[in-house]
């Protein structure tokens, strides 16, 4: 049976929202129209002076706070979640009914300026994410005061990641990580922690009939500067997710239903307290990250008279407000042990940089030629 709120999402879907960059220009009317449906907050300025908003539905007595864009160029939460505001709209018994039992804060772009520069870091070249303890950024700080305040019972910190993860050691893009962050080096597992990953096992027996082996486990290493780390220690559960990859969706158009539905999914487990049916060993099922991923591996290419595999990240640039997908030469190898989103056959003849010279690790382009015959790396995820 479809989920029902993957099934309800193209009814509810933010139509003015598409692709990977997302500035506050993008969002802030949309944020401002949910006043009358929402208590619409300004918490305080970004360094660059932008301002950041947070929205709070409902007036349950368990109460939600998340956050999307900690890092700015992570925005595929930031689509989920404004799908979400539009969810949360809607006048009917199944919305009513949550926002009784919850009172669910959103700040839909924690760091504006990372956002408009699409830079994981703020405007200080800081990592908001690192900064937890020192609280040495204005974004930190308003963070800070607002969460103070709030109280909540739980929180959910709505990140991205790179396609170069795979789930577990498989050959399965990781779609959606979740992590339930330590709260000491030794990252023992105490009540907090099993809420985490007891809501975590929750929400992936929803994922694994929509997206079967696709769900990863992110690494937790524990870090105090870290904001997850930092809220497990104040005795506050909380779920780290992390929208990835699926296939042909550079977009993250799709990772953005998948994402709604888990936050939904998980809200729901809340209200219900059905996080309590799962024991928390059931999250250590959820196969750990691993980096097993390019994105695109030409095979068998001749290099120096050797037959080779020559393994291609992209590049996420942002040029005149346009996100752009560089191909990058990560690696030329014997015989590359990684998956790829896309495969080039080169079939034993050399492959050439635009300019017609040998390709070269570092080699940053679009244009390939193989055989005299060009090939625009771009053209294969457009």
């Amino acid at each position: 049976m479809e989920n029902q709120y993957l099934k309800t999402h193209n009814t509810i879907k933010e139509s003015s929202l598409f692709g990977r960059y997302i500035s506050l220009n993008h969002i802030e009317d949309l944020i401002r129209s949910c006043a009358e449906f929402s208590e619409l907050e300004f918490l305080g300025f970004s360094e660059l002076n932008a301002p950041i908003y947070n929205l709070t539905f409902g007036n349950g007595p368990l109460k939600v706070l998340m956050w999307s864009q900690m890092h700015g160029n992570e925005s595929t939460t930031t689509k989920a979640v404004m799908d979400l505001l539009n969810w949360l709209k809607q006048d009917n018994s199944i919305v009513k009914s949550l926002l009784e039992s919850l009172t669910i804060s959103v700040i839909p772009m924690l760091n504006p300026d990372g956002a408009e520069a699409y830079t994981r870091i703020n405007a200080n070249k800081e990592d908001l994410n690192r900064d937890a303890q020192n609280l040495t950024q204005r974004e930190s700080n308003v963070f800070n005061a607002y969460l103070n305040r709030f109280k909540p019972n739980f929180c959910f910190n709505l990140h991205g990641q790179r396609t170069i993860f795979s789930a577990g050691a498989t050959n399965n893009p990781a779609t959606l990580s979740f992590l339930a962050p330590a709260y000491n080096t030794d990252r023992e597992i105490n009540n907090i922690r099993k809420q985490s990953m007891r809501l975590i096992a929750s929400v992936n027996e929803v994922l694994q009939t929509i997206i079967s082996n696709q769900v990863g486990r992110y690494d937790d290493g524990f870090n105090v500067n870290c904001l997850g780390d930092t809220l497990t220690m104040l005795d506050i559960p909380t779920i780290l997710f992390e929208a990835g990859h699926y296939k042909d969706d550079y977009n993250r158009e799709e990772v953005r239903r998948f994402t709604f539905v888990a936050i939904l999914e998980m809200l729901f487990s809340i209200k219900n307290n059905v996080q309590d049916n799962f024991n928390h060993e059931l999250y250590f099922n959820i196969p750990e990250n691993q980096k097993l991923f390019c994105d695109v591996l030409i095979q068998n290419a001749l290099i120096k008279d050797e037959i080779c595999d020559i393994e291609i990240i992209f590049k996420e640039i942002l040029i005149n407000k346009e996100l752009v997908f560089l191909p990058k030469v990560e690696k030329i190898t014997k015989s590359s042990e990684k998956h790829a989103h896309y495969y080039l056959e080169a079939n034993s003849n050399e492959v050439l940089t635009n300019n017609g010279l040998m390709i070269f690790e570092g080699y940053e382009n679009d244009e390939i030629q193989i055989n005299f015959e060009n090939y625009s790396l771009n053209s294969l995820i457009i």
